[in-house]
């Protein structure tokens, strides 16, 4: 039953060519499939809850009918036995629909809860396994929503939609049951409204759908700017923009007010409509009813019992509007939940990967060319370039020359578009991407840290690593001193992105994690260029001494702080145009001498 309704309204889609609308995408069949395969893994848990469902159903039922000795025995012939006998019955009745009620909401919510912590894990990982080129095309708030908003709106289509729709299934038959024993004449009459009652369903889900999907997306819109605002609230301050910042989140507000009332008319009209649709069916049988009761071929009591019977059949036939609305918002966010889960990486590895082993590896660039996508121009072009065991190597240019780019392609964070890089002869291609990245540390402008203790974030280049190497990690990144001075120490939480330290200690702490690591590649991005002279000779001194003896990579802002390298490259639009030492390339008096010429007349020497 539960693919009935998932398929409901999905020809819907498709527009009058009969191609599929992009704005709506729609749950496919091979995705409606896996949502139910996910609740058929618990289907002991399922079937139980069906045998509560059924309970209820009977008790439903069993009201219905008790009404014709109510009415019958009781108030007509005034039957005192009956008046003892039916309260009886009725509380039994009452109990057995509250066991059966609590039974299948526990048992039902139990599975909900599983898929969606299955949900949320799956699209975790999938998130975290996908290249960095995935992370950098979407919103973090849009990510965000897909895991926390998405996953229970799918639990809602999941757990109270199968509950009510098995419950109200079984009701129906009981109520159907009620019906044709009690008088099948009058029954038949009443069905011929019954299935106008079903038009709502369709004709409201295909608008609730809709809806839903524009609030799920504004919303995950809405998450983004929120993350963006309240990181960069201090540049808001600073150029006293918060009344723009307020007008915009009051129009993406305004937005999501507007699609939620929306499907607050759609969802709002369809019980309405189905009432009515119901009442016209409820007026025909108190007028066939009432006849066939004054001509005698009925009892008041089986009349009663009737329409008892019939008015509770229209109340779940009217909650399958609700129902399918529930379904229609469980569907777009499963679409939007698959399209993560579905998204398939460009970072791919062979069946059979190589291991990369040594303490002192080389690197080299083959032919390689880069481009981010087929509408962009290549980021690098034919770059040949050799690093040996232990070298230093500094990449030097303007923003924009493909310095970043270049050193991305080494731990594959992104894959070379022609050529090959390869680290001790092996293509990176052919190795495994967690050996190859064992073997890669990485140092960044911006000190990337997590709302864990100093202890935590340093052990984070390796696991397992004991309090006495954090300690000589710590000192060799000359952060020892300043996190001795810390109320806690090394246990000291240092708040989000290690907001409550310096930019200065925040880096040194980078350091000592990628010390910790001691990988034979090393790559550092700037890491310097956003602290202040003090700080950075400190920093300087800390990052020699991560340099010994590892195969270096050093993007360097200032270029006063590459005169230790054992090579430097200049990157242009993509290309190498010099190479040499600092002596040589200041000869050259080219590219690099340009450079050098222009921070030194900007005083950023």
């Amino acid at each position: 039953m539960l693919s009935f309704f998932l398929y409901i309204d999905n020809t819907s889609w498709y527009n009058k060519k009969g191609f599929m609308d992009n704005k709506n995408p729609k749950l496919t069949k091979t995705r409606q499939k896996k949502i139910i395969s996910l609740v058929s893994i618990y289907w002991k848990r399922l079937a139980l809850a069906a045998v509560c469902m059924i309970v209820v159903a009977a008790a439903n039922g069993a009201m219905a009918l008790l009404v014709k000795p109510v009415m019958d025995d009781i108030f007509i012939n005034r039957n005192k036995e009956m008046l003892l006998l039916i309260p009886g019955i009725a509380i039994l009745v009452f109990f057995l629909k509250g066991f059966g009620s609590y039974g299948s909401e526990y048992l039902m919510n139990y599975i909900g809860e599983k898929i969606i912590r299955f949900f949320r894990d799956s699209l975790y990982e999938k998130i975290t396994d996908l290249p960095i080129s995935f992370i950098h095309k979407e919103k973090t708030g849009a990510l965000m929503s897909r895991i926390t908003n998405d996953v229970n709106i799918v639990k809602g289509m999941v757990s109270t939609a199968v509950i009510n729709v098995f419950r109200d299934f079984f009701s129906v038959i009981a109520f159907l049951f009620v019906i044709f024993y009690r008088d099948w004449q009058l029954a038949l009459g009443a069905f011929i409204v019954l299935p106008l009652a079903f038009y709502p369903i369709v004709l409201f889900g295909r608008r609730v759908r809709k809806f839903s999907t524009g609030t799920q997306e504004t919303m995950a819109d809405l998450n983004s700017f929120l993350h963006e605002t309240f990181t960069g609230s201090k540049i808001i301050k600073i150029f006293n923009l918060q009344a723009f910042e307020k007008n915009r989140f009051k129009e993406k507000t305004q937005r999501l007010f507007q699609l939620e009332m929306k499907k607050v008319i759609a969802k709002a009209l369809s019980s309405p409509v189905m009432e009515f649709l119901g009442g016209l069916g409820i007026a025909f049988i108190i007028w066939f009813g009432g006849l066939r009761v004054i001509n005698g071929t009925s009892t008041p009591g089986t009349f009663f019992s009737f329409l008892t019977a019939v008015m509770m059949l229209y109340d779940p036939v009217k909650k399958l509007s609700k129902l399918n609305n529930t379904i229609q918002e469980g569907v777009a966010s499963a679409t939007r939940i698959f399209d993560v889960l579905e998204e398939t990486s460009s970072i791919i590895e062979t069946n059979t990967p190589e291991t990369l082993s040594g303490s002192t590896l080389d690197v080299e660039f083959d032919h390689v060319s880069f481009a981010y996508n087929d509408t962009e121009a290549a980021a690098l072009k034919d770059i040949n370039l050799k690093i040996a065991p232990g070298e230093v190597l500094a990449l030097v240019g303007m923003s924009g020359g493909g310095k970043t780019s270049l050193v991305n392609l080494v731990p594959r964070l992104y894959d070379a578009t022609q050529g090959a890089v390869r680290i001790a002869g092996k293509n990176v291609k052919d190795l495994s991407i967690k050996s190859l990245r064992d073997h890669i540390s990485i140092v960044t402008q911006e000190p990337i840290l997590f709302n864990e203790s100093v202890k935590d974030n340093i052990r984070y280049g390796k696991m397992d690593a004991t309090a006495a190497e954090i300690e000589t990690a710590a000192k060799a990144a000359y952060a020892f001193d300043f996190i001795q001075g810390f109320p806690k120490g090394f246990d000291t939480i240092i708040g989000e992105l290690g907001s409550r330290l310096s930019g200065g200690e925040k880096q040194r702490i980078c350091i000592a994690r990628a010390m910790i690591k001691n990988a034979p590649i090393l790559i550092l991005d700037e890491a310097t260029s956003a602290l202040d002279s003090e700080a950075e000779r400190v920093v300087q001194k800390a990052l020699e001494n991560l340099m010994r003896g590892r195969t270096s990579f050093v993007i360097a802002h200032r270029l006063s702080t590459i005169d230790y390298a054992s090579r430097i490259i200049v990157l242009k639009n993509g290309s190498i145009k010099e190479q040499g030492t600092h002596d040589e390339l200041m000869a050259l008096k080219a590219e690099y001498f340009k450079l050098q010429t222009m921070q030194a007349s900007k005083g950023l020497e």
